[in-house]
């Protein structure tokens, strides 16, 4: 009997201590590569008066974002763009929802010229395993043969408490 109350209370030691180690290897810094593949609904352009090719626009957009530790998210954004012969600023709000519910939500800044996007993002909340993040980001436009849609490497570096 007292052999099998030292096995249980080892077991039970070793358990939380795995649980333990889980939950801290979450917690810390964090670097989260991925590709993203996004596409603008139901864009809204308006040409500016008097100024040749002069356009602002804003526009809801999704997308799906495949991280290299294999997990997929879906990103739900706003984007506007300020746009002087197709190269100009661009600015907006994502937020990125992991399959077990986890989410980053980011603001994001950048540019575009010669038919891509560069920015980088400021992680202004997060909810599950990503709860209270903080951190910083980047994105860059890479060539793709996608009508309609745009292909990115980003970048997410994250604390979580």
């Amino acid at each position: 009997m007292r052999n099998r109350r030292t096995y249980f209370s080892r077991f039970l030691i070793g358990a939380a201590s795995l649980l333990a180690a889980s939950t801290a290897a979450l917690a810390g810094e964090q670097v989260l590569e991925f590709k993203l593949v996004t596409k603008a609904i139901d864009p809204k352009v308006v040409q500016a008066a008097n100024i040749e090719g002069q356009t602002m626009s804003t526009s809801n957009a999704f997308g799906v974002a495949f991280f290299k530790d294999g997990r997929v998210a879906a990103k739900d954004f706003v984007v506007s763009t300020d746009l002087r012969k197709g190269s100009g600023p661009i600015r907006g709000y994502s937020t990125y929802t992991f399959d077990d519910g986890s989410s980053i939500t980011a603001s994001f800044t950048g540019e575009f010229k010669d038919s891509r996007a560069h920015g980088v993002y400021t992680i202004v909340s997060g909810t599950g395993a990503y709860a209270n993040a903080t951190g910083t980001g980047s994105f860059d436009g890479i060539p793709a043969g996608f009508k309609g849609a745009s292909l990115y490497n980003g970048k997410f570096e994250l604390k979580t408490p």
